[in-house]
Order: C-alpha cells, then sequence, then structure tokens
C-alpha cells in the first residue's frame, strides 16, 4: 500500500464530500475521511474498494480535532498527496437583526474549519501536493438570508488565491471548486422538503431560463472535478475557482 496516493476528505459523511472520498478510493488511494457523524463514516468506509483507510471523526473548526487528524495521517501514512475540503454547513440568519453569534456561526464554521485543517494538510504534502476546497456560487452571488454562508464562501475562494501564491515555491496547488445546485441532503430545508424538489425550482430552473442544463448536479460531477484538479492533468492550474454550476451564473 506504501506506494498508494493518500487524501484528505473532509465533510465526506454526505453529499459531495461523500462521493469525493468514494471517487478517490475507487481510483486506488487511500483516503482519511473526516466529518463529525462517526458512524456514516465507518459505513463510507466499509463502501469502499480496500485501502488503508482512515476514519477521524469530529468538528473540523475544532483545534483539537484538526491536529488529531494531523496526527492520526502522520502515524498511518506518513504524508499526504491531497486535501479536499468538502466540509459545509448551512445556516441562514438576518443580516441586521439576528443575533451576531448566530449570524457569524456560519462563517466560523466554514472559515475557521478550513484554515485549521489546511495548516495540518499541508507541512504533510511535498512537491506535487494539492488542496481542493470547496466553495459555492454564493462566493460572488447570495440571496436572502445566506449573507454568512456567502462571505464564508468569498473568504474561502481569496483564501485559495492566497494560499496559491504562498505554496507555489513548494510545488503545492490550490484551487477552489465552487458548485451550483447540487442534489445533497444540505438541499433539505428544516421542513423536511427539497428546494430541488419544489415549484420554485421547477419553474425558475427545469422550465425557466436561468439554469441551462435544467436540472441539479449529482455530488459525482463534483468529485470529478475535484479528482482532476489532484490529478497529473492539472498541473499547470493553480489559485483558481472552478464553476461548476450547469451554467446557472451564465445567465441572467
Amino acid at each position: 500500500m506504501g506506494s498508494r496516493k493518500k487524501v484528505l476528505v473532509s465533510g465526506a459523511s454526505s453529499g459531495i464530500g461523500r462521493a469525493t472520498a468514494l471517487r478517490f478510493a475507487e481510483e486506488g488511494w487511500d483516503v482519511c475521511v473526516n466529518a463529525r457523524r462517526q458512524a456514516l463514516l465507518e459505513e463510507l468506509v466499509a463502501e469502499m474498494p480496500l485501502g488503508n483507510h482512515i476514519v477521524c471523526a469530529g468538528d473540523y473548526s475544532d483545534p483539537a480535532v484538526a491536529s488529531a487528524v494531523g496526527t492520526a495521517i502522520e502515524d498511518n501514512w506518513g504524508r499526504l498527496d491531497a486535501f479536499v475540503n468538502s466540509a459545509g454547513v448551512s445556516m441562514g440568519a438576518d443580516a441586521i437583526e439576528s443575533p451576531f453569534e448566530v449570524w457569524r456561526a456560519p462563517f466560523d464554521l466554514m472559515v475557521n474549519g478550513a484554515v485549521y485543517l489546511t495548516r495540518v494538510a499541508v507541512p504533510l504534502m511535498g512537491d506535487g501536493g494539492r488542496v481542493i476546497h470547496i466553495t459555492s456560487i454564493h462566493g460572488e452571488r447570495t440571496e436572502v438570508g445566506a449573507s454568512a454562508y456567502a462571505m464564508a464562501k468569498a473568504a474561502l475562494n481569496q483564501y485559495c488565491r492566497a494560499l496559491a501564491t504562498e505554496l507555489a515555491p513548494r510545488g503545492i496547488l490550490v484551487n477552489a471548486v465552487a458548485p451550483g445546485f447540487v442534489r445533497t441532503p444540505m438541499s433539505v430545508k428544516d421542513d423536511g422538503t427539497n428546494e430541488l424538489d419544489t415549484e420554485w425550482f421547477r419553474v425558475n430552473y427545469v422550465d425557466g431560463q436561468h439554469l441551462p442544463l435544467r436540472r441539479a448536479a449529482r455530488p459525482e460531477e463534483i468529485a470529478g472535478v475535484c479528482f482532476f484538479l489532484a490529478g497529473p492533468d492539472s498541473s499547470y492550474i493553480t489559485g483558481q475557482v472552478i464553476t461548476v454550476d450547469g451554467g446557472l451564473t451564465i445567465t441572467f
């Protein structure tokens, strides 16, 4: 197993992170999976082709958890080839009237978690290492109630650009993937309805003109872009935000 490539995937218990972890495992990589729910990570690893996989459950925005992830990788593998940060939370709050702590919770979780795990991952990488953050089209666009979420995604886009400049001398490439609509558990609202199955989505995006491909992405379609960015064919791409949105952001 020593020659197999190694990847850390956060947010691996569901959605894009889960699909990404499976894709890398199916391509012959060893995968370290991180998310809060241990049982779901165990189920995921049981689905993977056999490998020297690692389960590291915990909240990635807790620096102690991030440190434990780094220790597990160092002890088991001794190195890392790629880090895909797919962890994220969907939490809305009024930009003016919500309690400040409530408003900034998604910002703190996503930005702090990304930074903590990046600081753990990069020292384990050599020349050719890859850092990939899943952000969102919300990094450049937004909707009512999503100011902190959008600011967090915009911050991560800029973090990738800044990291790309600092890590280039070490041969480490850093990029972001910004999805649009993706059919994941994050599409399910608090009342149990999936926004992708609503009349609003059908009228605006399936029957309307706002989404040229007229459907949400499958998580595997985002995972494929992540795998490309971790591979040899992306060796001259760094500091970029790759939008994967079915054409959503080219319309008006």
